[in-house]
């Protein structure tokens, strides 16, 4: 495997951080590799690269794979991540649940939890996330030394904005700092996040992304969000609240995006019609049923979509957009394959490495498992670790 260098190292001791996270990222990306090509890839000594690896070793975080040749002298070590190595928590606030989910260093779910809640003012929500996480650390005794810290999701716009999100508000939220909060309640480091932006970011580590270091990420919640990601950093905005997408205006008689290109508009579509589709479930039903008024709704929907990436495309000049989030497959698997790609736009030329619209993760958890992914990918590599 030829392994990309992820960010350069430093030599320096002030940089030994930075370094422990970079070769992190090596290993990661490598899935197995050996001192030396850790060294080229990051320009350090191979003593320093070794130096960390030792600490690494013991600290839990890599295992030795067996040794394999690569070229005349004695085969070369191979380190690979220990699942067990350490863990990250993700925590996703709705207005009507939160979710959970414990992730081991690899990405892997270990455990996951949905809570209904009665209500979602702070103090309420705060002592459920509280009990959740004891019981994760229940379930999973590894993680109880070994947690690099929390994501934690919550719908945006963060603070007072001129942007009001009908269905999403978080009753009390808004006066409040959501991170410390957190952070005291559960004694862990914490990142807060938007949905989309999470969710691009688990794109990154385990997700259709792996390989693409600047992709936008729509992602369907109630409504529609935007994750950007450029040369490996999420971009956040000034206030957090970068990618806020589905309030552009479009043509037509929908007055915002996400008037037509989100969940609550297909949902909205079919109960003007008599319809009914509460969840995922029901809309993947009638999307293989054939059911009309559904792919009517798709076809406007491929529209919006395509007015959405002519703006993505020629203001950020991404590799690649993901379609992905509390949406069946089918449907977004339908949108990629049936939207006519912008003619007027940066992205349209020959011989790119990736299609300019792609399919990401779908499903109830992604927002959830991107909250967790965050605290990885701040753990496995310090070159996305810093947000713009």
């Amino acid at each position: 495997m030829r392994v990309q260098p992820l960010h350069k190292g430093s030599n320096a001791e002030r940089s030994r951080h930075r370094n422990r996270q970079a070769v992190l990222g090596q290993v990661h990306a490598a899935g197995a590799i050996g001192r030396a090509e850790i060294a080229r890839a990051l320009s350090l000594t191979t003593q320093t690269v070794s130096n960390i690896i030792a600490e690494l070793s013991q600290d839990g975080m890599l295992l030795e794979k067996g040794r394999r040749s690569v070229g005349r002298g004695l085969p070369a070590m191979q380190y690979a991540l220990n699942p067990e190595g350490g863990y990250a928590l993700g925590i996703e606030v709705r207005p009507d649940a939160i979710f959970s989910a414990l992730l081991n260093l690899q990405g892997q779910a270990v455990a996951t939890e949905r809570v209904p809640l009665n209500t979602n003012e702070p103090d309420h929500v705060l002592a459920h996330v509280a009990v959740v996480y004891a019981r994760h650390l229940k379930q999973v005794p590894t993680a109880q030394n070994r947690m690099l810290g929390a994501g934690v999701v919550m719908p945006g716009p963060f603070g007072k904005t001129g942007i009001a999100v009908a269905g999403s508000d978080l009753t009390g939220w808004q006066e409040v700092d959501a991170e410390q909060l957190f952070s005291e309640t559960i004694n862990l480091p914490v990142m807060l996040s938007n949905d989309a932006n999470a969710a691009a970011m688990a794109e990154r580590i385990t997700g259709a992304a792996q390989d693409v270091m600047s992709f936008a990420y729509l992602y369907f919640g109630a409504g529609l969000g935007l994750g950007l990601v450029h040369e490996g950093h999420l971009v956040r905005g000034a206030f957090g609240n970068a990618g806020e997408i589905g309030h552009i205006p479009i043509p037509g008689k929908d007055h915002k995006l996400e008037d037509a290109l989100s969940r609550l508009s297909v949902q909205r579509h079919l109960h003007s019609v008599g319809k009914e589709a509460r969840d995922i479930d029901a809309l993947e039903l009638l999307y293989h049923q054939g059911d009309p008024d559904l792919f009517r709704w798709l076809d406007a929907a491929g529209t919006a979509l395509g007015h959405a990436m002519t703006i993505i495309e020629n203001i950020f000049d991404p590799q690649t957009i993901l379609l992905g989030g509390a949406m069946p497959a089918a449907i977004l698997d339908h949108l990629v394959a049936h939207t006519p790609m912008p003619d007027i736009s940066v992205s349209n030329r020959p011989g790119s490495h990736h299609p300019r619209l792609m399919q990401g993760t779908s499903g109830r958890m992604t927002a959830t498992m991107g909250a967790a992914a965050l605290i990885l990918n701040r753990a496995l590599n310090s070159s996305i670790s810093h947000s713009l």
